[in-house]
């Protein structure tokens, strides 16, 4: 992308109005992940067998020493929420990058080679997108073993599918272009052409999905977690607290209530995040919204006139 594109994508995010509120809510998770050991009081394993529900401290029978309570065996609902932080944005971090890495290398060979790689490749996606999305993460852990690694990888393998049409569509649609036809004529190896000069300007539509997919990765990891086949006790992880808590759930509430919002705006944000990217980084919106000013300037422009000669 030019310098050009690159400042209109830039005024186009911060004219969206999804843009602001999902870049506040990214922005204090990631405040909360990166400064766990800093706003954490105790550790998120520490067990206090004289703590155990204690309630808020805005509640009677709260201490401030646990501003959100505790859990069934004591330990500190804000420091474990702080580093469940810490360990999601681990998890979509490296899941969306397993995804995204696979799924772009699988479909650069399939939109450029076409033929039977495309074939092969196209039909494995098929059967894979024929069954849900968590399921299939459910069955590739429970062949494995129940652990934060195993579910890091179910829940990227899972994706690659996704990034994979992706990338073959846009390859598509910019095969058949006058610069990929100059690249070729001035001597350019596949390697180069699908590395250099195609990949660049397929990337609009992946760092979407990346930040889309984010929010999915964190939602996924937090279903494997509460049915047990994700992180495993004590690791602070905000599946594994909702499992854990579901039971206190009548009489407190705060051991559901606090995860599932943790869940919730983390979710929400990245969701906001990716439809201000989408916004901005699709010409044909860019365009519109960019030109709507215009029309309404020119609108005014057009009647001063006639109001002057009235």
């Amino acid at each position: 992308m030019r310098m050009s594109d690159w400042t209109d994508t830039w005024r186009a995010l911060r004219a969206s109005p999804e843009a602001v509120p999902g870049c506040v809510l990214v922005a204090l998770v990631l405040v909360a992940a990166q400064g766990a050991g800093v706003f954490a009081q105790h550790s998120p394993i520490a067990q206090d067998q004289g703590a155990i529900l204690r309630p808020p401290a805005w509640l009677a029978g709260g201490s401030w020493s646990t501003p959100l309570g505790t859990d069934a065996v004591g330990r500190d609902l804000l420091s474990r929420l702080l580093y469940g932080a810490r360990l999601s944005l681990g998890i979509g971090l490296q899941s969306v990058a397993l995804s995204l890495g696979v799924g772009t290398a699988l479909g650069l060979l399939a939109g450029y080679w076409r033929g039977w790689v495309d074939a092969l490749l196209m039909r494995v996606v098929d059967i894979m997108l024929a069954l849900p999305s968590l399921l299939l993460a459910i069955a590739i852990v429970a062949v494995l073993e129940p652990s934060l690694r195993n579910a890091i990888a179910a829940i990227a393998l899972v994706n690659v599918p996704i990034y994979l049409r992706l990338t073959r569509a846009a390859v598509l649609a910019e095969l058949p272009r006058d610069y990929v036809t100059a690249a070729r004529v001035a001597g350019a190896g596949s390697l180069h052409l699908m590395l250099r000069t195609l990949l660049p300007n397929c990337a609009s539509p992946l760092i979407v999905q990346a930040a889309l997919g984010f929010s999915g990765a964190v939602l996924d990891a937090a279903a494997l977690g509460y049915l047990g086949l994700g992180a495993q006790p004590p690791i602070p992880e905000w599946g594994t607290m909702l499992a854990d808590a579901m039971q206190f759930m009548q009489r407190a509430w705060w051991v559901v209530t606090f995860p599932g919002l943790a869940i919730l705006l983390t979710v929400l944000g990245f969701n906001l995040l990716g439809d201000a990217l989408r916004d901005a980084l699709d010409p044909r919106l860019r365009s519109d919204a960019a030109l709507a000013p215009r029309l309404g300037t020119d609108a005014t422009d057009a009647s001063a006139p006639a109001a002057a000669a009235r």
